[in-house]
């Protein structure tokens, strides 16, 4: 399968990511139209019925701004997501989502975890780590440009903000970490060249063949092919030497007769 094939874009691709986002922003929107407060669906640690946080818990947001930080981040992530990893990009976004909130449930503080920063760390770090492990020289560049995009998140999985769930931001960021090594299998297979092939031939290779025994280049190199024909042309058109003797003989009328 080409690279191409492997990584084609569909619409499922970013219509996915912005139908999050749609959800999340409606659920904001409900909240701040009737005046409601969903906090209570968030992860309560360590509690039977903080555990509805894991589903219901990333779809919550505490305000303007930690709605805005969140959404840039989750569109652009998951639409990398979607279009680099297509035959896993389901697997690792629900059981990510579950996997997170559940550890977070674990760890946390005794208080209420809402926010879909969980999700988006476990994002990056599934990026970034998956990325550099697959040797793969477009994952790589993808993991680097997550780095250089949101590489200053891993200072918010250290307690720096009471405010701030930093056991839900090293709860995805672990999980990131672990599906990273669990699926092994590359999206985009590693493309072979000639040389690194079964079948491959150095003496038939044409630039190997600008290189004498001793490694050095010869810049241009004879047609041994059109020299051989040249060489069997000129042998067969070439008559072999032949040599004629002609024998003429002659009577001296002046030599004395001799009878016999």
């Amino acid at each position: 399968m080409s690279i191409k094939k492997e990584l084609q874009f569909s619409t499922d691709v970013i219509i996915y990511p912005l139908l999050f986002l749609l959800i999340i922003v409606g659920v904001f929107w409900l909240e701040s139209r009737f005046n409601l407060n969903f906090n209570y669906l968030g992860i309560y640690p360590r509690e039977i019925k903080g555990l509805q946080g894991i589903l219901f818990g990333p779809l919550i947001h505490g305000d303007v701004k930690h709605l805005f930080n969140n959404s840039v981040p989750l569109v652009v992530l998951s639409t990398a997501l979607f279009y680099f990893y297509r035959s896993i990009r389901w697997k690792v976004l629900i059981f990510g989502l579950l996997l997170t909130g559940l550890l977070t449930w674990i760890i946390g503080r005794p208080s209420l975890h809402i926010g879909a920063s969980g999700v988006i760390y476990m994002l990056t770090a599934f990026l970034m780590f998956k990325g550099i492990f697959s040797k793969q020289y477009q994952l790589t560049a993808l993991s680097f440009m997550v780095i250089f995009l949101y590489g200053s998140f891993i200072w918010y999985i250290f307690p720096t903000d009471p405010k701030i769930s930093w056991e839900g931001h090293l709860s995805g960021f672990l999980i990131g970490i672990l599906f990273a090594i669990i699926f092994k299998k590359n999206p985009i297979s590693n493309k072979k060249y000639l040389w690194e092939k079964d079948d491959f031939k150095p003496e038939d290779d044409l630039f190997l063949q600008h290189f004498d025994d001793d490694g050095n280049f010869i810049e241009s190199i004879p047609d041994t092919t059109l020299e051989e024909d040249k060489i069997e042309k000129t042998i067969i058109s070439r008559k072999p030497n032949t040599v004629t003797i002609k024998y003429t003989f002659k009577s001296n009328p002046d030599s004395p007769k001799k009878d016999l």
